[in-house]
C-alpha cells in the first residue's frame, strides 16, 4: 500500500512540473504566490509573491528557490534571510502561479501578514486610483489600467494627469481613434500641455495621418526643452518617412534628431540603421 501511495505522490509531482506553464504575465499574478521560471543552465526555480506597491507599483517579494528533483518539487532553505523585492516592468518575464495545494504544502501564507502595509485604506479616491493606473501603464499593464481610467474619466474627465494616462493607455492597446478623442478633448482644455500632443502625435502617426502627426509633434517640440523629449518626437516622424521612402521629410526629422540625441543614444541607433537601409526594398 505504502509503495502505491509513493508512486501515487510522484505522479502527482510529475502532473505539476508538467502543467507549471510559464505564461502568465506579472500583472495577472497580483497577491499570488509565482515561481519565475530556471535560469539557463540552472536548475532552481525564484519562489515569492507578486503584490502592487502604491507608490513603486508591481513588485516581486523573494521567498528563496524550488528544485525539481526525484520527480517532485522541493523548497530549498534560504541561507540568506533578508527581504530581497524586485521592481517588476515591461521587460519582466512571464510567470507561473503556484497551485493552491502546493502553497499549502510549502508552508505559505496565502495572504501573507505583511500584505496589508500595501493597501491603500483611501484607495477609492480619484488620486490614488489615477496613480495605480499610471504605474501600471508604465509596467504594460493598460489594458487593466483603461477600466479604472476611463470610470475616472466619467467621474472628473479633467482631473489632472488623467486625460494623458487614459490616451496613453488607449495608444498601447491600438485604439488610437480614440486616444485621438480623449486628447484633442484635452488639449482644448489646456492647449499647452506637451505631454498630450506628444501622445497625440503617436496617435495619428500609426492612423497614418502624417500631416496632422507632423503637426501634433512640431507644437510638442516648441512646449518642450528636453533634447530627450524631441529626439524621441523627432525619431517617431522620422520612422515613418523611412518606411514612406519620402528624403525630403525624412532628412528634415532626421535633422532634429541628431541635433537633439546623444551620440549614444538609442535614437542614433534608428538613425544609423535607417541611413543603412534607405536603398533596401519595403
Amino acid at each position: 500500500m505504502k509503495k502505491y501511495l509513493i508512486l501515487f505522490i510522484s505522479i502527482i509531482n510529475i502532473a505539476f512540473a508538467q502543467k507549471l506553464s510559464f505564461d502568465t504575465k506579472f500583472y495577472d499574478a497580483e497577491d499570488k504566490w509565482v515561481v519565475f521560471d530556471k535560469k539557463e543552465k540552472q536548475n532552481t526555480y525564484a519562489l515569492g509573491f507578486i503584490y502592487f506597491d502604491p507608490q513603486f507599483g508591481y513588485t516581486f517579494d523573494y521567498a528563496g528557490e524550488l528544485e525539481f528533483k526525484n520527480n517532485k518539487f522541493e523548497r530549498l532553505p534560504r541561507l540568506d534571510t533578508t527581504t530581497i523585492k524586485n521592481r517588476l516592468d515591461i521587460n519582466t518575464f512571464p510567470v507561473a502561479i503556484l497551485p493552491d495545494e502546493k502553497v499549502k504544502e510549502f508552508k505559505l501564507d496565502p495572504q501573507p501578514e505583511w500584505l496589508k502595509n500595501y493597501k491603500l485604506e483611501n484607495s477609492d479616491f480619484i488620486e490614488n486610483r489615477i496613480r495605480r493606473a499610471s504605474l501600471m501603464n508604465g509596467a504594460g499593464a493598460s489594458e487593466k489600467a483603461l477600466k479604472i481610467l476611463q470610470q475616472a474619466y466619467i467621474e472628473d474627465p479633467h482631473y489632472p494627469g488623467l486625460e494623458f494616462e487614459l490616451g496613453y493607455a488607449y495608444n498601447a492597446i491600438g485604439s488610437f481613434y480614440k486616444a485621438v478623442i480623449v486628447l484633442n478633448k484635452a488639449i482644448e482644455n489646456d492647449p499647452i500641455n506637451f505631454w498630450y500632443y506628444r501622445e497625440l502625435g503617436f496617435s495619428l502617426k500609426h492612423l497614418n495621418n502624417l500631416p496632422e502627426a507632423e503637426k501634433a509633434y512640431r507644437k510638442a517640440i516648441r512646449l518642450t526643452a528636453d533634447k530627450d523629449h524631441i529626439a524621441e518626437v523627432a525619431i517617431n516622424m522620422a520612422q515613418s518617412y523611412f518606411h514612406t521612402k519620402d528624403k525630403v521629410n525624412f532628412d528634415a526629422w532626421r535633422k532634429i534628431v541628431v541635433e537633439n540625441a546623444e551620440p549614444d543614444s538609442q535614437f542614433m541607433a534608428y538613425i544609423q540603421y535607417f541611413d543603412e537601409n534607405w536603398h533596401k526594398p519595403k
